[in-house]
């Protein structure tokens, strides 16, 4: 069978929906090998991102032919141009990786299958500016209406689907998130001290990884542990934004600059070793589509922390903690209790391990190919 997907993603997002497009897609290589899988870029993005998807002879890359054309070229080429290239190939269906699809699909006779992770800026307006918010809402909406099939990352964003886009029920799918398999095997020691040399990691420390964006809620950590008063530090991963100015002022007025340190462009193999050498993983977002973070610390024996009013319960599980997004003395006391119960802290770590194990691969893959052969 041959299958197709937009792969701007794969090839130039190294983070959020690069990182899940690559896992579906490497999920069903290796799984369904007898297929063949079909890559739509733009052009070919960065060349560490392309190798993280195999050179094979069932997987093959195509791209905007004329790449002259510069960035309003490429882009209509992803909303309609791609139905050309298409045609030629005739794949049994394309899928949508990143909440959009080409127009023009139905019309050449291609089913489509598109995936809704979020529907943040419909929720929380005001961390988008408008002109983004309403073109993601066109996109979106569009895209819902035009696809064959649904799939939603969390039961949360299916019912937003719902309500939202007035969408049927039986036209949407859950098929939850998994993480890159780096985050389910045990770093080298050597790996470790080299990470932790590197980054001048202390012995224990807090971890959060994802945009340092207000969405994101930093802060909320940062207050915390100002208020806790404990002599632990804080490893905040993420692309820097103009809200991290607004974190880096809170830091220097309370005196927090030994305590707190942001790092970004931190190598994606350099990941896992983080997680593994992290006493706590805090992800105290407003809201979000899944929380890919969240399984990655499972799945490293981290103990987590996140944030209520989305679904990060559904990517935490029940022994995982959850607080307020607003309630600093909530986390604060959270912290204490994770950090001076060894006990609570081990049955995390084991627990979370167990509850990360519904997002295999494997599992993942035959999800999503039940919701291929649904319209095939």
């Amino acid at each position: 069978m041959k299958l197709a997907f937009d792969a701007k993603r794969i090839t130039h997002n190294a983070t959020g929906l690069g990182n899940y497009s690559r896992f579906i897609v490497n999920s069903l290589i290796n799984s369904y090998p007898e297929n063949s899988y079909h890559l739509y870029s733009p052009d070919k993005g960065k060349k560490h991102l392309r190798a993280l998807i195999p050179e094979q002879e069932n997987v093959i890359f195509h791209y905007l032919e004329n790449e002259i054309l510069g960035s309003l070229g490429k882009a209509w080429w992803r909303s309609c141009g791609i139905i050309g290239d298409l045609k030629k190939e005739k794949p049994a269906l394309f899928h949508g990786l990143s909440n959009e699809l080409p127009f023009g699909l139905s019309k050449a006779g291609i089913p489509s299958v598109v995936t809704i992770h979020d529907l943040i800026f419909i929720r929380y307006p005001q961390f988008y500016k408008t002109i983004d918010r309403n073109i993601y809402n066109f996109k979106f909406r569009k895209a819902c209406l035009l696809a064959d099939k649904i799939v939603a990352v969390s039961e949360m964003t299916k019912q937003d689907i719902i309500r939202i886009y007035k969408v049927p029920e039986e036209k949407i799918d859950v098929v939850y998130q998994g993480c890159d398999v780096s985050f389910l095997q045990q770093a080298e020691s050597n790996k470790l001290s080299e990470v932790k040399n590197k980054y001048n990691l202390p012995e224990h420390f807090i971890l959060n990884v994802g945009s340092i964006e207000q969405r994101k809620n930093l802060l909320l950590i940062v207050k915390a542990l100002k208020q806790s008063g404990k002599d632990i530090r804080l490893i905040a991963i993420g692309r820097r934004t103009p809200y991290t100015e607004t974190v880096e002022q809170y830091i220097r007025e309370n005196n927090m600059q030994e305590q707190v340190t942001i790092l970004n462009n931190v190598s994606f193999d350099d990941l896992p070793a983080f997680y593994q050498l992290a006493s706590l993983f805090i992800y105290p977002s407003f809201f979000e589509g899944f929380g890919i973070p969240i399984l990655e610390a499972l799945n490293s024996g981290t103990p987590v922390i996140a944030a209520t009013g989305s679904c990060l319960e559904e990517a935490g599980g029940p022994d995982s903690l959850y607080i307020n997004p607003e309630d600093v003395n909530g986390l604060n006391e959270k912290i204490n209790w994770i950090l001076t119960t060894p006990s609570q802290a081990e049955h995390m770590r084991t627990a979370g391990k167990e509850y990360a194990k519904r997002f295999l691969d494997q599992a993942i893959a035959q999800d999503i190919m039940n919701v291929y052969q649904k319209i095939i």
